[in-house]
């Protein structure tokens, strides 16, 4: 039986999981690097997606990119911001009827993302009003919080919320944010991603965005016998 104490809030993953991103970013990185001179091939992107800015600039140092860390990082979000600008970002299918029931229901949201927090921000302005009350990513990484998969960003977003972890849902679709969202102690919904999300103990893993509704995330309360959560649930083989 579903709780309607439950969740207390949804942390959401960012790229690939509230908006599809990813083939913006994975042009921003293409123009940076050839403005060097080098390719920022489709193996660069497999190898840092969803991981933290630090993956991405040591990657672009690997290729050749002549600049230190500071400069990579200033320059992988002016491209980012070039390519962003104009793009009309659009909710994944789903997930704007999904916000809409959050905010019908008063339970607030969080964006936890290794990316920009500006373009978080972004997409959280377009989210139902008064819905996303928290944003974690570079600018919190910046002031010494630990990037995903380190459980810290979704601990802080929590934190921020004034919401027990354990009484919230982490929403991912990439391994090192299932992971961040695991160590945490947060129940973990997986959603299809551009990595694939091996099975594991505190993950919940969907075939569609389309499956997460508020009546599916209530449902998740590990205080419930029913709950794939439960222990009695998880401890099965």
């Amino acid at each position: 039986m579903s709780s309607p104490g439950f969740p207390h809030a949804v942390l959401f993953d960012h790229d690939g999981t509230l908006v599809d991103t990813e083939p913006l970013w994975e042009e921003a990185k293409q123009d940076l690097a050839a403005e060097h001179g080098r390719i920022w091939t489709p193996q660069d992107t497999e190898d840092t997606l969803g991981r933290p800015v630090a993956a991405t600039i040591a990657r672009m140092q690997r290729i050749g990119v002549p600049l230190d860390d500071d400069e990579l990082f200033r320059a992988i979000f002016a491209h980012s911001v070039r390519v962003l600008e104009g793009t009309e970002l659009s909710f994944i299918d789903g997930i704007g009827d999904l916000l809409e029931e959050l905010a019908t229901a008063g339970i607030p949201a969080a964006i936890v993302t290794n990316a920009s927090s500006a373009l978080a921000r972004q997409t959280a302005s377009v989210a139902p009003p008064g819905l996303v009350r928290v944003v974690v990513g570079t600018d919190e990484y910046a002031q010494g919080v630990r990037p995903k998969p380190d459980p810290d960003a979704y601990l802080t977003a929590a934190r921020r919320l004034g919401v027990d972890p354990a009484r919230c849902v982490v929403v991912e679709d990439s391994p090192a944010g299932a992971a961040a969202g695991v160590a945490a102690g947060i129940p973990t919904v997986v959603v299809p991603g551009e990595q694939t999300v091996g099975p594991g103990p505190g993950l919940l893993h969907l075939g569609s965005h389309r499956e997460l509704t508020l009546e599916l995330l209530r449902s998740l309360d590990p205080h419930s016998p029913s709950s794939p959560f439960h222990p009695a649930q998880e401890a099965r083989p």
